[in-house]
Formats: structure tokens, sequence, C-alpha cells
């Protein structure tokens, strides 16, 4: 199996290391890793289209080598596809993003950016990410011990359970509750409404000039199925199958109601 791992945490994050490690020995995989040279959260499928990249070829944590791209997760996954591995692998993987990625916010996220970007082009793909209930460890990593390796046993789980039944969607949305074991419950959402609530931070700087901040709260409740509920109200591993089509699904009901309204003269 040829597995693309890319990341927006950056390639030295431990969530991208631990993955390919337990991927590599689980799977007997060929594991080849791409990732932005820095952190790149909160960038969704952006694409570098009037700056030139960079592929560095980076040594890791583990002795082996990866890439690194002074780009966005997307750009990560179009240069390892056509540049690096010169082929769409079997699956590309996403992660292991520290900090969920949940709700209709997933459009903000630079590792679902990254796993859409992988189905465009043809490949199986599979975002996953780990909680974390302090978020300021999302940018601070090494702070505290973070074990990635039960996550990424679960992630290698649902990887073989995804080849064995070839389901039927173009991405895999996995979010793994903080303190999970293998044998915590897997459930099959959709997409939650919310997973912050919105607030805007107003300061002054030093020259009196306002500025802003844009952060927000954990929405920690939402309809029952939802991921946000699953993950944050049930401490269970919440699977979200997503498409790339994001089309109505009656648009022919649609059509129906107002064609005639916008022709009519």
């Amino acid at each position: 199996m040829d597995i693309l791992l890319v990341n927006d945490d950056g390639i030295y994050s431990n969530g991208l290391l631990a993955l390919k490690s337990v991927l590599s020995e689980e799977l007997d995989a060929k594991v080849t890793i791409v990732a932005p040279t820095n952190q790149q959260s909160g960038i969704g499928r952006a694409i570098s289209l009037f700056v030139p990249l960079r592929i560095t070829k980076t040594k890791l944590a583990d002795g082996d080598y990866g890439y690194a791209v002074s780009g966005t997760p997307t750009d990560c996954v179009i240069l390892g596809i056509y540049k690096i591995l010169k082929k769409v692998p079997d699956i590309v993987i996403s992660g292991i993003n520290v900090g969920e990625n949940l709700g209709t916010e997933i459009t903000t996220s630079g590792t679902l950016g990254a796993a859409f970007e992988g189905a465009h082009h043809g490949a199986k793909a599979l975002a996953c990410s780990l909680q974390i209930t302090k978020d300021h460890l999302k940018f601070k990593e090494g702070e505290i011990p973070i074990d990635f390796i039960t996550p990424s046993k679960i992630v290698v789980k649902v990887v073989k359970k995804y080849f064995e039944n070839d389901f039927p969607c173009d991405v895999i949305n996995l979010n793994i509750p903080e303190n999970a074991t293998e044998n915590t419950p897997i459930e099959i959402t959709r997409l939650g409404r919310k997973m912050y609530t919105t607030r805007i931070e107003e300061r002054e700087d030093p020259r009196g000039r306002e500025y802003y901040w844009i952060g927000g709260d954990p929405v920690e409740d939402d309809e029952e199925g939802t991921d946000v509920y699953v993950l944050r109200k049930k401490r269970h591993i919440s699977l979200t199958p997503l498409t790339l089509d994001t089309t109505i699904k009656n648009l022919e009901d649609f059509k129906r109601k107002y064609e005639r309204i916008l022709n009519f003269p």
C-alpha cells in the first residue's frame, strides 16, 4: 500500500511522526511524508498560485526522510502526487491533527483541505484529528506529552475497514476523543453546525491603533448524531463520511420550485 501522509501542523509534528510509524508497522505500507515547513492551521484548501514553492528533503526524528514544502497542505498533496510520488497513492491521510475538526467549520481546516485535495485527484482520503481540551496546546504540543500512538492505532483500524469495505464516500473525517482507547466506540456521524462560538477581541497597540483577534469558545453540545455531540458529549470516536460534491440533495425539487422564479421576465 502506498500512503501519502500530510498534515497542517508542520513536518516536525509529533502526531505526524507517530502515525507514520504505526502505519508502516501495522499495514506494511510505504509511507511518504510531504508536509508544510511551518504551521498551516486554519488555511483550508488554499493553494499557492502566486508564489514559488520549494521542496526540502528533511531528516525526521526516526532517522527517515520526509519532504518539507514551503506552502499549504493542499500544495503538499499536489507536489506529493505529481512531483514526488509521480502517481496517485492508494490513500492520502492527513493528520494526526492536534485539535479536533468538527462541524461545518471543517472548510477552514488545513487538515481537511489536504484530504479533499487527495480525493479530488482520485485517491481514497482520510483526515484524522485528536481532541485537545486545552486550546493553548494546539500550538505548543511539546509542553506536555500527548499520546499519539493509541489514536494512530485507531486510524489503522479504520483504514483497514475502509479498504475492506470500500466505503462509498470521498473523504472520511475521523475525530478521536482525548484519552480514547482502542476499544472506544466508533459512531458514524453527520456534521454539526458549529464547533466554536465566534468572538472578536479588540485591543490597542502601543501607538494607539486598534487591532483584533478572532476567537471563540468550544460548542459543547449539538443535536444527537452530529460529530460535535458524539465527540464532546459522549466521548466517542466520530467518523463522518464526506463528499466532494456539496450540491444540495433535492436538486430537482429546488429546480421545480425556483427555476421559473429565476427566469421570470
